[in-house]
């Protein structure tokens, strides 16, 4: 094993490194990764550790720039033509005291010029609601309180939504991603069983992916218990705890993960643009949402994480999703080479 991998672990479909994820990708084969999606540090929003590689560890908007741009060479260079990247983010609030103003910071749009600049071609978005009510009560932003409003409505703004930026490197796909009629299907009339119905691609289609707090007075989710672990937020919206360290007890010293990604984004990504079997990559793996939905639905999955402590929680995550695996104990490369 490398100087430059502090450990890794792999499991029925899956291979974790707890590294740098620069040389991991770095280190990965020419168009051997199927699909991207990942959540990257957001500047300096959340502070994961004081690791000079932390790309979370950095003063300005500037520096992670920088510090990102070593990383979108390698994941051109391992992303297959003609497949896609999808890279969770989010517009970013800018203070007083570090900004000298407030105001809002564009990172959405800095994320895909940087994509851009390293040869990606800008695919698509979604737009992923957010709670305004929620949001105030997590952050008391000054912009989204009531009495603001009452004060002076011109400091007053709208929450902050998250957003899957999708891009593709350019080229053919020589793996189409092909959603199968079912016996009975004619025209855009589908029968039970069919891979993907057109009712579910007009909500897949849309430009915006609605969050939901709870059921609704119709029982429109498809759960209603929050703990279930089979629950589908195909049929409304994006549930806000639905992620792993929601879903599963954790130990007492177990460290929780403070942005993960909701596991129905993950999933709605996966069954949208992969194939089964198709390898998946994310590069800021944290506590191992991505890749536990990759085994969910039958796919590969390789990831770094720099932090111990997620690289850990991560290993038992995806563990816990081999039962749903598919394929014998994967290695992207030999312990020797990256």
């Amino acid at each position: 094993m490398s100087t430059k991998v502090l450990d890794q672990r792999t499991g029925n479909g899956w291979a974790l490194y707890n590294a740098d994820c620069v040389d991991i990708v770095g280190a990965l084969p020419d168009d051997s990764v199927d699909f991207s999606v990942f959540s990257p540090p957001f500047v300096s929003l959340y502070t994961f550790s004081n690791s000079n590689r932390d790309m979370s560890n950095v003063r300005t908007a500037e520096e992670f720039a920088e510090h990102f741009e070593h990383l979108v060479p390698s994941l051109y260079r391992v992303l297959r033509p003609g497949r896609l990247m999808a890279i969770h983010c989010m517009m970013l609030t800018t203070t007083i005291n570090h900004d000298g103003y407030i105001g809002m910071r564009d990172f959405r749009g800095d994320l895909v010029r940087i994509f851009q600049r390293g040869g990606f071609i800008f695919h698509s978005e979604v737009t992923i609601w957010k709670d305004p009510v929620a949001a105030m009560q997590r952050s008391k932003a000054y912009g989204l309180l009531h009495k603001t409003l009452r004060d002076d409505s011109a400091m007053c703004r709208q929450s902050c939504n998250d957003y899957l930026v999708v891009v593709r490197k350019p080229g053919e796909n020589d793996k189409p991603i092909a959603h199968k009629h079912a016996p009975g299907c004619v025209g855009n009339k589908c029968a039970p069983g069919c891979d993907f119905p057109v009712e579910r691609w007009q909500r897949y289609a849309s430009g915006v992916w609605a969050s939901v707090r709870d059921v609704d007075s119709d029982g429109f989710l498809t759960f209603r218990n929050p703990n279930e672990s089979d629950r589908d937020t195909d049929s409304a919206g994006i549930f806000p705890g639905d992620t792993l360290q929601f879903m599963a007890a954790r130990e007492a010293e177990d460290e929780r993960h403070i942005s993960p990604l909701q596991l129905g984004v993950i999933r709605r990504a996966m069954r949208l643009w992969t194939r089964p079997d198709d390898v998946v990559l994310s590069p800021f793996a944290g506590i191992g949402s991505e890749g536990y939905v990759a085994l969910q639905e039958g796919r590969k999955f390789v990831g770094a994480e720099l932090k111990r402590s997620y690289f850990n929680l991560a290993c038992r995550n995806l563990a816990a999703a081999e039962p749903n695996a598919k394929g014998s104990q994967m290695k992207m490369f030999s312990e020797a080479n990256p």
